[in-house]
């Protein structure tokens, strides 16, 4: 069985970045220096009306947070990728895409200028005619977001490291949007974006296949 890459990309702190990944191929994201959250929204490649549904996700395996096994169902309850492999052991699926709007409610009118998620996704997204309408509740790779009892949750340190890795399959073609998050006024990139790795990787091939 062999695996090649395809393409290679570091994406620096607080970057946008996008790619339409191939049925059977994978995407790898590698937190280089630890610590970084990463924003993340998949669509159908043809038709993005088909996209990422959290609450759907949610519901079919139970948890909140995401793994090795994790399935991303979209909205018609249909697998765009899986985790088949995870350094880390935990995601978030919950916190959301932080925003000016959102930097002003939690830290203050100062921080409005401050470039967010929602910026990064909305100008990414406009490469393939997406908008506002077009977002919905996005995952959080590597972001700390415990839940306790009472259901109130918080975002804390990551417990990500340099040099940690996911990867995910896709299980379609599938349209992927990544924000490398930009935030600074809360611990989920310790308080300092940093850069990340995006490498997508061949469909695997089992040796003596010719399909």
């Amino acid at each position: 069985m062999t695996r090649t890459a395809v393409t290679e990309t570091v994406v620096p702190a607080r970057a946008a970045w996008s790619a339409v990944v191939r049925a059977g191929e994978t995407l790898t994201l590698t937190d280089l220096h630890g610590n970084q959250a990463v924003d993340f929204l998949v669509y159908d490649a043809h038709d993005t009306a088909v996209r990422y549904s959290a609450p759907d996700t949610i519901h079919a395996q139970g948890s909140v947070f995401l793994t090795t096994g994790s399935v991303l169902l979209s909205n018609e309850h249909t697998p765009l990728m899986t985790v088949v492999a995870d350094e880390v052991g935990r995601h978030d699926t919950v916190g959301g895409a932080c925003s000016k709007e959102s930097n002003t409610l939690r830290y203050g009118h100062h921080t409005w200028s401050q470039h967010a998620c929602v910026d990064n996704f909305l100008a990414e997204g406009a490469k393939y005619g997406l908008g506002k309408r077009d977002l919905v509740s996005n995952i959080n790779w590597y972001m700390n977001v415990p839940v306790e009892k009472d259901g109130t949750l918080g975002i804390v340190d990551g417990i990500s490291a340099p040099g940690l890795a996911l990867t995910l399959r896709a299980e379609r073609d599938v349209l992927v949007l990544v924000s490398n998050c930009p935030q600074i006024n809360n611990p989920c990139n310790g308080f300092e974006p940093t850069a990340v790795r995006m490498t997508i990787g061949a469909a695997v091939q089992v040796q003596g296949d010719a399909s």
